[in-house]
């Protein structure tokens, strides 16, 4: 059979869920970004795009493209089917961030990325079911309301200054209504301790297969009092009421959050990889 690389339309959203739903606890965000945004037709002028290897009929694997490369999310498997659509859009992308499984995000990276990336890490991707968790709750998390922005951004840009080793607020003159943004769309939960706020976390992606929970951040006076522990088992409990599995990616240095994870009842499974280009 004959095998292609072309833009995925609308009459492919079924199959391209199927193809997800194999793996979906690896799949997790690019199901998230797919039932956000949808797939767009190829004729239109839509920011993002999906893209898939075709072996005659089947689709294999895809590719998610937002920004003409601001944001590029491969489908966990087999990397080699990655890197045939990377190589059809080597001329009309240029890699600027990719996440994903560590496998596909190198095939991306081999193809669509021109220089040495500014930020590379590897991640180990934790999941959680409701049969696992352990009994760590604090009903006080609660949802971020509007007028707590001002003081969420702080809280945001030092998880982003942690993870990802640069300043969102020198950097990023949209990084206050990205976070605006997250907070009106109900993704955004905060511990409040003595008008102070000391935690937070975001879902990052959720869609009917699961949530993928991000930007877990503790202030550091208020570290090593369990907040972490308290608000990870709280939030999990909350979403997977309704959810079938959470997932959480730990940059693979970070022995402390894994602890927390393990604690909680998250388990280790594949490694991912995160890649910032200049």
């Amino acid at each position: 059979m004959p095998v292609t690389v072309q833009q995925l339309v609308p009459k492919d959203s079924d199959a391209l869920k199927a193809l997800l739903g194999k793996d979906a606890p690896n799949n997790l965000y690019l199901l998230g970004l797919l039932e956000e945004f949808g797939i767009a037709p190829a004729d239109s002028r839509a920011s993002h795009a999906f893209w898939g290897r075709f072996d005659g009929p089947t689709l294999t694997s895809a590719v998610f493209v937002g920004g003409s490369g601001g944001l590029v999310v491969p489908s966990a498997g087999d990397s080699t089917a990655t890197g045939v659509i990377a190589d059809a859009l080597a001329e009309r992308v240029r890699l600027k961030a990719a996440i994903g499984d560590k496998a596909a995000v190198d095939a991306l990276v081999r193809s669509l990325c021109t220089g040495k990336p500014r930020t590379s890490k590897t991640h180990r991707l934790f999941s959680v079911s409701a049969d696992d968790l352990g009994p760590f709750t604090n009903p006080t998390l609660r949802l971020a309301r509007e007028e707590d922005l001002k003081r969420v951004v702080p809280l945001a840009a030092g998880s982003v200054r942690e993870l990802h080793d640069r300043d969102p607020l020198a950097e990023d003159p949209h990084f206050e209504a990205r976070v605006a943004q997250r907070i009106r769309a109900r993704r955004t939960y905060v511990l409040e301790e003595n008008g102070e706020l000391v935690f937070k976390v975001d879902i990052g992606s959720r869609s009917q297969f699961g949530a993928e929970l991000e930007g877990l951040y503790t202030v550091p006076s208020q570290r090593k009092r369990g907040h972490a522990t308290l608000c990870l088992g709280q939030i999990s409990r909350f979403l997977l009421s309704s959810l079938p599995r959470l997932t959480l990616r730990i940059d693979e240095k970070d022995e402390s959050m894994a602890r927390i994870a393990r604690k909680v009842g998250y388990l280790a499974s594949r490694t991912h990889r995160l890649v910032l280009v200049d």
